[in-house]
């Protein structure tokens, strides 16, 4: 049996990934840094906790690392664990740099030294990229990092390179665009527009507060990206991949569309806050998936309007279930 820890089980691409997985006949183990006191909304959500073996693990702790690898013994391993919020990472510069760097840094050290058969993928991000001019960033994009989080996850996707040609380990990096979801924490921006829109529509009388609108993305699907994941991972060879939709809209219009849903002009509802303004930030960030669909076979079925519509709702479904 086809046997894959899942680094990071509790977030978002964790808890979709683990339910693909699970409908491919794996055994799924995922680790949360302390498995007892994690609340798995996402695993309940969708009504798999109860198959997933679950254990505790700090990524920062080499010994906890290989400790869980060696018990677990899996075919497959996924990272997708670390500081995620871009934002936060102004904020806590050292923790993401050691959760996201130091942490990858543990798990390839690991397979190194036991010379483990295993295949081994890592979460990097389209942040690397920096500004594009709006040109679709590739594989060959050069990386220029412009926050703490990108200069982790640059630093995490070299140190897997080096590793993968020195010691010869089937170890890739997929470079995922924003991809979103139901399952977005509510300091996403996109969960933030969602939830505020659905709580207008239903007559609350809330400003919806953004910094930055102008800001352009190329927005996906969760569920589909972690399918590329796994695919990474079935390729003949080890290699990276970008993951994304190709298309990108301003954060202006996803705004607009949102509350389009409900025939109301976000005008009326939103207030700029200067607070929420990072020190820098992407004007434009755009992927090229061609290389995902030429290898991989992957493609993108969802885009932004079909986002929204999903994520719009499910948010109300969860109102009327609390009413």
């Amino acid at each position: 049996m086809n046997r894959a820890l899942i680094i990071g089980i509790s977030g978002q691409d964790g808890t979709y990934l683990a339910r693909y997985l699970l409908n491919k006949n794996y055994e799924v183990h995922g680790t949360s840094r302390d498995a007892d006191l994690s609340n798995f909304y996402g695993l309940k959500k969708l009504k798999i906790f109860e198959k997933i073996i679950l254990h505790s693990m700090s990524l920062i702790d080499f010994r906890s690392v290989m400790q869980t690898i060696l018990q677990v013994q899996p075919t497959e391993i996924y990272n997708l664990s670390g500081q995620t919020s871009v934002g936060l990472s102004f904020l806590q510069p050292v923790e993401t740099l050691e959760s996201i760097s130091i942490g990858t840094l543990n798990i390839l050290e690991v397979m190194r030294f036991h010379k483990l058969p295993v295949k081994f993928y890592n979460a990097c991000s389209s942040e690397c990229f920096g500004d594009t001019n709006g040109e679709p960033a590739n594989e060959n994009t050069p990386f220029r990092p412009r926050s703490p989080y990108a200069v982790a996850k640059s630093a995490a996707f070299w140190q897997l390179s080096n590793y993968r040609e020195a010691y010869n380990l089937f170890a890739c990096s997929g470079i995922l665009f924003n991809h979103e979801s139901p399952l977005r924490p509510k300091r996403f921006v996109t969960k933030k527009i969602i939830e505020t829109a659905c709580r207008i529509a239903k007559g609350s009388n809330e400003k919806l507060k953004l910094g930055n609108i102008l800001i352009k993305r190329d927005w996906g699907w969760a569920p589909e990206y972690v399918e590329a994941m796994y695919l990474i991972l079935q390729n003949n060879k080890p290699d990276d991949f970008v993951i994304a939709t190709g298309k990108n809209i301003s954060l202006e219009e996803f705004i607009k569309k949102t509350f389009g849903y409900f025939n109301l002009d976000s005008d009326n509802f939103i207030k700029y806050d200067n607070d929420l303004i990072r020190p820098t930030d992407l004007t434009n960030s755009l992927g090229d998936p061609s290389k995902a669909k030429i290898i991989l076979n992957w493609q993108p079925k969802y885009f932004v309007d079909d986002i929204i519509k999903m994520m719009i709702e499910d948010e109300l479904q969860i109102i009327v279930n609390e009413k």
